[in-house]
């Protein structure tokens, strides 16, 4: 008995102590998983499960450091959309731009930057040498033309304005930069099913956010059969 008595006498106190200091560790590592979650949250769209844009920004300039010139930086418009939320209803919207989401995921990589700029805009920054661009670039423009299957069976057309711009293209590797030659380089394109990449000439162009169609300076690719 008085062994058996001894024997959690002298363990108590190590057991009590490690026990004592699990219990605020338990609790923060709580407090971290519940923590990641939120921060994955704001960093993320809801819809589209993309990133938002200063995630995105953030990842976009370190692989553009990273890769220096064999990145891309392309832009994407969704054509027609507010026909699309007008004659079928706003969850058939929903669901062109989660499936939006879900192929520029697929077409990018998983580590590629990919980014729900706000409304039916989207950008992505991936590793994409200059060899293998144009294939790339039309392989995208034929999966956004792919119509949109909803859940109550009906089918939406869709179709997307894409825009390209590269640093070995234009020289810089300036986020802001390379976006917006990539946009208006989209605008040039827009309608068209064809993916556009911008040259020189779109470094120059006056723009406002970027979107001013019409002008000299862009490469074609890609259009959509």
């Amino acid at each position: 008995m008085n062994s058996a008595m001894r024997l959690p006498g002298r363990i108590g106190p190590h057991a009590l102590l490690i026990t004592t200091a699990a219990v605020p560790l338990t609790g923060w590592a709580v407090h971290a998983v519940t923590l990641h979650k939120r921060l994955a949250t704001t960093r993320k769209d809801p819809l589209t499960g993309l990133l938002r844009r200063d995630a995105y920004t953030i990842r976009a300039r370190r692989l553009l450091a990273r890769h220096c010139d064999t990145t891309t930086v392309v832009m994407v418009d969704a054509d027609h959309f507010k026909a699309v939320n007008d004659t079928m209803g706003h969850a058939a919207g929903d669901a062109v731009l989660a499936a939006f989401g879900a192929r520029l995921t697929a077409w990018a990589g998983p580590r590629a930057a990919v980014g729900r700029l706000g409304g039916d805009e989207f950008a992505v920054v991936l590793d994409l040498a200059a060899d293998r661009r144009q294939v790339r670039l039309q392989q995208l423009v034929r999966m956004l033309h792919t119509p949109v299957v909803l859940d109550d069976g009906r089918t939406v057309d869709v179709a997307a304005s894409v825009g390209a711009a590269a640093p070995d293209v234009l020289g810089t590797r300036d986020l802001a930069a390379l976006q917006r030659a990539a946009d208006a380089a989209l605008y040039d394109g827009k309608h068209s099913g064809s993916a556009v990449l911008a040259t020189m000439e779109k470094t120059t162009v006056p723009s406002i956010n970027g979107r001013r169609a019409g002008r000299p300076g862009t490469a074609v690719w890609g259009r959509a059969a």
